[in-house]
């Protein structure tokens, strides 16, 4: 649920891993027209827009308050890909994996817009990551969710192959609504 306020809200996070490559994983987005597409260089606006699309109503806040040169360093880095799934040629969601910690790799953001949710592409989606997440040499896979995510994202990522490894209690704030991002 989205939150206009600038008050600290406490949410607990759940960090999950896959050790090994999930076994025969075939994405099936059904007879729809899907592809996901490697988005080299993504503009800045154009990903703040997709943040903000998928994550506000999970209060996805953390990346709102970076500057442009913080986040730039990060999605433009060589090691990290941004993904847009498509859907009948409109962004359905995107994906962030951070590969520079290879062989240990990240999948950072995950998410559909609002609009796509509920119609059996979460799971392929999710399949068609983790398939670009293991390539060689990776021997770990892993992720982070919390209380404020979409209900259906744990058991998602549990039904896929990941396992909780931690919890923690965090505090997020907020970024106030207003026109500026």
């Amino acid at each position: 649920m989205a939150n206009s306020s600038a008050s600290p809200v406490s949410t607990v996070v759940t960090f999950l891993e896959m050790t090994t490559p999930p076994k025969d994983t075939k994405p099936d987005f059904g007879a729809r027209d899907i592809r996901l597409t490697h988005q080299r260089k993504l503009p800045l606006p154009l990903y703040r827009q997709l943040y903000d699309a998928v994550g506000r109503d999970y209060l996805w806040v953390n990346r709102k308050w970076w500057s442009d040169e913080k986040l730039a360093a990060t999605i433009h880095d060589d090691g990290v890909e941004i993904h847009c799934l498509y859907a009948d040629d409109q962004i359905a969601g995107f994906t962030e994996i951070d590969f520079r910690l290879t062989p240990d790799v990240e999948i950072t953001f995950f998410g559909l817009l609002p609009q796509f949710l509920g119609k059996g592409m979460s799971r392929p989606f999710l399949d068609t990551v983790l398939q670009r997440a293991w390539r060689a040499p990776t021997t770990r896979v892993h992720l982070q969710t919390c209380t404020h995510d979409h209900p259906a994202a744990l058991p998602l990522y549990q039904k896929a192959g990941f396992t909780a490894f931690g919890r923690t209690t965090e505090t997020l704030v907020p970024f106030p609504d207003d026109s500026s991002y």
